[in-house]
């Protein structure tokens, strides 16, 4: 059975939500005659992660009547149970303490999104016994619920961990910083495995974020797997019985830079860089739209070019207008028909027809309104800053290696917002190894003259560099020290880049992450992947227990530093295209546009000393 991260989540959810019962009222479809109505308490965090799974009309079926933020001011309710779903810090348990200190509920439900620390429990505990003696009895259950994740659909989540890339690759940063990021990674992804209930073999390059992940949560799932039992024993024995465990592939993104900043033509990418898609959200200046996979048009159709998609759109349109007339004339209500009353029971058929048509017709052009709506902004946006002339240079740059340089100075100089211009500037960067010097100053000089802030350019300048000069190196040297990781993280992340983004739309638009994950998952002898290092939390820590290599069925693949929906297709083709079929899984610390990736590259650049300047760039958030 293929993994499932969201279905898994939401049972959890469910559950936490009818009190933790184990036998759930209607199986957990909806509202029990005999269940108390209740009121939901979040916080911001847990309200993004609950959003994209549940919305208001589900909530409603599984008796929540209030859904309210924990750091709002809120009225007593003293009738009715509270569940709380919120975080583990600190100012959480003490406002938690204070409500029931102040018998704001009946009763607390409180559920932590995560594993809740020791002293963070204290706390709570110190609080509820040092407040009036009704006030721990109120608290009925505290529960870890391991889901500090955001699932945006079955096989895309997030951990909502804003610049990472930026905290790791800070050259000011310290070292327990970088840490404690590392700390709470692993955690995030330890809540994934937990709700899935399996103990994934772990797999990365050496050096750099990906083992000090790979290494954090290899150790917390073994000093979980210490305990007996423990939130993986009922799935240990079913994964025995099939001798099938996932693969977890952890990649930083700077293995493949340029994915992470180019301009891309299909649908779903498109609404989510140009107009802001937001866990499954979308704003429009007079609508807002849900975008998930209950809007089957979303789901056909996102992956399709924007062209495709417009044509699309039209031809669901006529059909509309055409299954509209065919009504009107049954009914009498076109072409001159009308009722003479001769043959009662066939129009009261053809009229009980048009009313049972009439809920789906509805549904439908509302669907086609929606996608109307949101093409027309597209094409306003498409219009206005020329993104089909970006997308175009920028595949000849990575599939064919070549550029028109008129048409690339052309766009530095024309059309696009500044974060448009400084994406296609660093996709030429990447494109080629040694750019002609001066096709690299006519490129610097038309970003100048559009006043571009050059400190993105000129950190992923640096960082080419840097891979030159690791590349020259005798490779000899070891460097295991965080400060040092950059020299040899940047030598393996522009090899990657350089040999790989040559395919990048041909053979299936097959990236060099899904070439890795494809060669990881078949377990076979492959030079890209024969170094990658290999954790096992349940082998020994000797090394001699089972090195399992392969092949895998499943695997999760974890972006750290940011990932995107061009990486997220390319992985679901694999799934399409693999005979046995494989089930993957694809993650990140944050689903990030390319301009709000290129912001980051700035940051860091003038972080650096590089560049100047305000890069007009708005930082997005993560999700």
């Amino acid at each position: 059975m293929a993994l499932s991260l969201r279905r898994k989540q939401l049972d959890v959810i469910v559950r936490m939500l009818h009190l933790n019962q184990q036998q759930l009222p209607n199986g957990g479809e909806g509202q029990g005659e005999e269940e108390a109505y209740k009121l939901l308490v979040m916080d911001p965090p847990c309200v993004s992660l609950l959003s994209p799974v549940l919305k208001v009309g589900d909530l409603r079926r599984h008796g929540v009547t209030l859904t309210l933020g924990i750091d709002r001011p809120r009225q007593a309710v003293p009738d009715a149970p509270a569940v709380y779903l919120v975080r583990p810090t600190p100012s959480n348990v003490d406002r938690i303490a204070a409500d029931a200190a102040a018998g704001l509920y009946a009763s607390f439900h409180v559920n932590f999104s995560t594993s809740v620390p020791r002293p963070v429990l204290e706390r709570l505990a110190t609080a509820c016994a040092a407040a009036p003696p009704a006030c721990a009895g109120r608290v009925a259950r505290v529960a870890d619920q391991y889901i500090d994740f955001v699932c945006l659909e079955e096989g895309l989540f997030s951990l909502a961990q804003p610049r990472a890339y930026v905290a790791l690759n800070d050259p000011a940063a310290a070292d327990a910083d970088i840490t404690s990021l590392v700390d709470a990674v692993a955690l995030g992804l330890f809540c994934v495995f937990a709700t899935l209930g399996v103990v994934p073999v772990i797999r990365c390059a050496r050096g750099g974020p990906a083992e000090m992940v790979a290494a954090a949560l290899d150790a917390r799932l073994r000093d979980h797997l210490l305990a007996k039992p423990n939130l993986f024993t009922e799935a240990a024995s079913a994964a025995v019985a099939s001798f099938q465990r996932p693969v977890l592939c952890l990649f930083d993104r700077n293995f493949e830079l340029s994915v992470g900043v180019q301009h891309d033509w299909s649908y779903r990418p498109l609404v989510h860089d140009v107009l802001g898609l937001k866990l499954n959200k979308l704003k429009l200046p007079a609508e807002k739209y849900e975008l998930d996979d209950s809007d089957k048009f979303w789901v056909t159709n996102s992956w399709s070019p924007f062209p495709k998609v417009a044509e699309e759109i039209e031809a669901q349109l006529a059909k509309y207008k055409q299954d509209v007339d065919e009504v009107n004339q049954r009914t009498g209500g076109g072409s001159g028909v009308e009722f003479d009353g001769t043959d009662l029971i066939g129009n009261t058929r053809h009229l009980m027809n048009a009313v049972n048509s009439l809920p789906e017709l509805t549904e439908r052009k509302k669907i086609i309104d929606k996608h109307t709506n949101i093409a027309t902004a597209l094409l306003g946006h498409i219009k206005e800053r020329s993104l089909d002339g970006y997308c175009d240079c920028e595949n000849d740059m990575l599939v064919n290696g070549t550029v028109d340089r008129n048409t690339l100075l052309s766009l530095l100089r024309g059309k696009g917002t500044k974060e448009d211009k400084l994406r296609l500037a660093v996709t030429y960067l990447l494109s080629f190894e040694t750019p002609p010097s001066s096709e690299l100053e006519q490129v610097e000089a038309a970003l100048r003259e559009s006043e571009v802030d050059m400190s993105a350019f000129q950190y992923v300048k640096r960082i080419k560099a840097l891979n030159t000069q690791f590349a020259a190196a005798s490779g000899t040297t070891t460097k295991s020290n965080i400060v040092d990781w950059a020299e040899k993280l940047y030598g393996q992340s522009l090899g990657a880049v350089t040999a790989g983004v040559k395919n990048l739309l041909s053979d299936g638009r097959q990236l060099a992450l899904t070439r890795t994950v494809e060669a990881v998952m078949e377990g076979k002898p492959s030079p890209e992947v024969d170094d990658y290092l290999l954790f096992d939390p349940r082998a020994p820590r000797s090394g001699t227990g089972c090195q399992f290599k392969g092949p895998f069925r499943e695997a999760v693949v974890f972006m750290i530093g940011g990932g995107n929906y061009i990486e997220y297709r390319s992985l679901m083709e694999l799934e399409q295209r693999t005979q046995p079929s494989k089930h993957v899984i694809y993650g990140a610390t944050e689903i990030l546009s390319g301009a709000e990736f290129i912001h980051q590259l700035a940051e860091l650049g003038q972080k650096a000393g590089l560049g100047g300047g305000s890069s007009n760039i708005p930082p997005g958030a993560a999700q």
